[in-house]
């Protein structure tokens, strides 16, 4: 069977949510831009919008919206009865499915790499014929230009590239854990390609804060994966369902009408999904999980935050010899998956010995490798002395961040593992949490010589 000269064997839904992706996601319009023609289309509208597109694209490096799209089909094209085919095809592009976008964007990048490959085909075999062997690096030269097509660098370019998104007031369109206090340090929470770490020992509610992110992301409409291999998966719905109604987890079979009800109404409402996943411990590796994360794409689940509950329970690719350089490369692999993938990423990691009796944990007391530390782009640690468990208080310090302010301490806020509430209700920094502890000494001072002076005073 001859290959295909254009996208007419795959349909014309397929070109419509086609050319939806190369109008609304721009990474990928920024790889397929240059290699896509208006041929490879079978309507003559879809000629003429990628067209419009591809000229758009040339003069401000980027892709239109669809309002612009509009904008220019009405300059361009006065004919009534042209210009409302023109509308009524963007419109029906704008509202194309997002589902099996992932398998359109693969199919199509394919495409357009089998069309590179038979034009340099056509070249390679001229330059053979002719006997210019001399020219053979011209050959590989074209053979591997023609295979890169859909691997462009999204990340480089000159200084004044797309200025008009760089200066957006949103540009990094984060989405919050959930913590405001918190969430105003890191300029929102976290944007897609970035992590971050939550840094606590054993006990104090890693699993707490990492299910209250996921279940905040969900209530603000974004698609959430939440792996965990150490909890029952029951025990995870639980802790949203308390999230949701308010009711304690131990308390909610007393109260099953009412979760059932509330929790029904949430899942009738939200068009988006939050996706649970159990994992078994030091089994899978994080091209494993990644993999999965594909299929979920490719499903039609765009996945937006990825929970990782915890790092620690990911294995390496291969062993390097050295127990902690194998740490430092997962968490690198875990940041590079969430860049790749267009994800954000928040996960956990146990606290050393020392951080288990410590007032405020330190980026110092992560347990095994620093090099973990060094790829996060946040890291938020969790202190509880016996006292603030009993209270359901924390010190939570932001350690890290390349988002903004760090060195900042939350002491004694409201930490309730059972409810999942979590309140940053006043912030010192090292500084002032050094000042508050001599406070504290000086006044427990004064309250023992005023009690050895009564003693004196009663002898």
């Amino acid at each position: 069977m001859a290959a295909s000269k254009n996208f007419e064997y795959l349909g014309q839904t397929f070109q419509v949510q086609l050319l939806n992706q190369i109008i609304v996601d721009k990474n990928f319009s920024n790889v397929i831009i240059d290699v896509i023609e208006p041929g490879h289309f079978e309507n003559k509208y879809f000629k003429i919008i990628l067209t419009m597109v591809k000229e758009y694209y040339k003069k401000y490096e980027c892709s239109p919206s669809f309002d612009t799209l509009e904008q220019i089909a009405k300059s361009e094209y006065p004919n009534e009865l042209i210009l409302k085919i023109l509308m009524d095809t963007i419109q029906k592009i704008k509202e194309a499915p997002f589902e099996g976008s992932a398998f359109v964007q693969e199919k199509a990048l394919k495409f357009c790499k089998q069309q590179e490959l038979q034009k340099v085909m056509v070249k390679a075999q001229k330059i053979i014929d002719a006997g210019e062997f001399e020219n053979y690096d011209r050959v590989e030269e074209l053979v591997r230009a023609a295979l890169q097509v859909g691997e462009g660098d999204n990340d480089t370019g000159e200084v004044f590239s797309n200025l008009d998104d760089v200066l957006n007031d949103d540009y990094r369109h984060p989405i919050p854990m959930g913590i405001d206090g918190i969430d105003n340090l890191l300029k929102g929470g976290l944007a897609k390609g970035e992590i971050g770490v939550i840094l606590a020992p054993t006990g104090v509610g890693k699993t707490t804060i990492l299910t209250k992110i996921a279940n905040t992301a969900f209530n603000l409409n974004y698609n959430v994966l939440q792996i965990f291999f150490e909890d029952n998966p029951k025990i995870i719905q639980r802790k949203h369902f308390t999230i949701w109604t308010g009711v304690a987890p131990d308390d909610l079979s007393n109260h099953k009408e009412d979760v059932m009800s509330k929790v029904e109404e949430i899942k009738n409402e939200m068009p988006n999904k939050l996706i649970l996943k159990k994992l078994p411990s030091d089994v899978h590796t994080m091209s494993q999980i990644k993999n999965q994360v594909r299929k979920m794409i490719s499903d039609g689940v765009k996945i937006d935050l990825i929970v990782l509950d915890y790092i620690d329970c990911v294995v390496p690719e291969k062993n390097l010899g050295d127990e902690w350089k194998s740490e430092g490369s997962v968490m690198r692999a875990f940041e590079a998956m969430c860049h790749e993938l267009n994800i954000a990423g928040w996960t956990a990691t146990q606290g050393n010995r020392s951080s288990i009796s410590s007032e405020v944990v330190t980026t110092d007391q992560m347990g095994g490798s620093i090099k973990k530390a060094q790829v996060g782009h946040v890291i938020i640690s969790v202190a509880k002395t016996l006292q603030q468990k009993e209270m359901k208080l924390a010190t939570i310090a932001i350690t890290k961040s390349r988002l903004g302010k760090d060195g900042v301490i939350f002491e004694n806020c409201k930490f309730d593992n059972e409810l999942l509430e979590i309140d940053t209700e006043s912030s010192v920094t090292f500084l002032g949490f050094q000042e508050n502890k001599e406070e504290q000494k000086r006044d427990r001072i004064k309250e023992l010589m005023e009690k050895r002076k009564q003693r004196e005073q009663s002898n």
